[in-house]
């Protein structure tokens, strides 16, 4: 059994900050792929940006060079930094790790956290 706990979600103004950590528990042999997913209203879920083992990342358009991704190993946790926040930013921010109990990886998600930008 592997959970995902996700933090750091809240209000904030456009151009404003935000860092969202998203951290994994249970039974977990190891972690590959950790990464976030996001869904605005009446949208699909889209991809945020995820990073794999060796560090190695990869970003949706729509937050490139504005978003930045990083985890920590030993914690099992990932961390999006966002920086110059937008209107169009707000959603339910999913993190989402690809984890290995033993068996084989599997993904989980987090419960998400709402992120809401608004003058």
């Amino acid at each position: 059994q592997v959970q995902l706990v996700e933090s750091g979600g809240g209000v904030v103004q456009p151009g404003g900050s935000l860092t969202l950590s998203c951290t994994a528990s249970g039974n977990i042999f190891s972690v590959h792929g950790m990464g976030w997913y996001r869904q605005a209203p009446g949208k699909a879920r889209e991809l945020v940006g995820d990073i794999i083992s060796d560090g190695k990342s990869r970003y949706g358009e729509a937050v490139k060079g504005r978003f930045t991704l990083s985890r920590d190993n030993a914690k099992n946790t990932v961390y999006l930094q966002m920086n110059r926040l937008e209107l169009e930013d707000t959603a339910v921010y999913y993190c989402k790790m690809e984890v290995d109990s033993g068996t084989g990886y599997r993904g989980y998600w987090g419960q998400g956290t709402q992120v809401t930008v608004s003058a």
